[in-house]
């Protein structure tokens, strides 16, 4: 997976960062038995999932390939007989 760059950008990293302060913050609502800092971590979590796919759509996500489109066309413009 390394050689196709998954996950290294700085949309995944932003997105998971805010993921992982999120359950950060529900596990302290947990030990410390407070269920709103429960609710507030999960709902951070989640956060980082929008965040990521929303960095995504600005262009800090991976680029996409120049072969791997070229190759999507080609495809998609023949058909397969079976």
């Amino acid at each position: 997976m390394s050689a196709n760059a998954h996950g290294h950008t700085t949309a995944a990293w932003t997105g998971v960062g805010v993921s992982f302060v999120g359950f950060c913050v529900a596990a302290y609502g947990m030990v410390v038995p407070t269920p709103i800092i429960v609710v507030i971590g999960l709902v951070v979590a989640a956060a980082g999932a929008v965040v990521g796919k929303a960095m995504s759509a600005a262009g800090f996500g991976k680029k996409p390939d120049a072969h791997a489109v070229a190759a999507a066309k080609e495809t998609a413009g023949t058909s397969v007989s079976a």
